[in-house]
């Protein structure tokens, strides 16, 4: 499991970690398409798992907050964002990106692997320093 730099301001424990599975579909999919990027919307139905994009397919804005990074290697960084309203529900738990056999997103990047991403999480005590 590798889990995600801190991105938060003020925060100083990890959001965001990633299963071994996931880092071996996640390298696979990173030879096959170049740099990916995850996004985590609170939509329905496929908006509720986390998807995979090539790294500029998605386009974030000021609607969206980066959770954390993933580090692969020293050339290798995944930026995991999710909707700020989404956040405002899950605030308080602390997310690991898994695989499971399945049918994934038809927009997410591991839909013709026969697996699909699922969130994982945990209640979190706090992510900020204690005052």
């Amino acid at each position: 499991m590798i889990e995600a730099t801190v991105t938060i301001p003020g925060e100083t424990r990890s959001r965001v970690a990633f299963s071994d599975a996931a880092v071996e579909l996640v390298e696979r999919l990173w030879a096959q398409h170049g740099p990916v990027m995850f996004h985590q919307s609170g939509g329905c139905c496929d908006g509720s798992s986390p998807m995979c994009f090539p790294l500029g397919d998605f386009l974030t804005s000021d609607r969206d907050i980066l959770l954390g990074v993933i580090e692969l290697d020293a050339d290798r960084r995944i930026e995991f964002w999710m909707s700020r309203e989404q956040f405002e529900y899950w605030s308080h738990t602390h997310l690991t990106i898994d695989v499971v056999p399945g049918r994934g997103s038809g927009f997410s990047l591991e839909g013709p692997e026969g697996v699909r991403f699922l969130l994982r999480s945990r209640l979190m005590d706090s992510a900020r320093p204690f005052e």
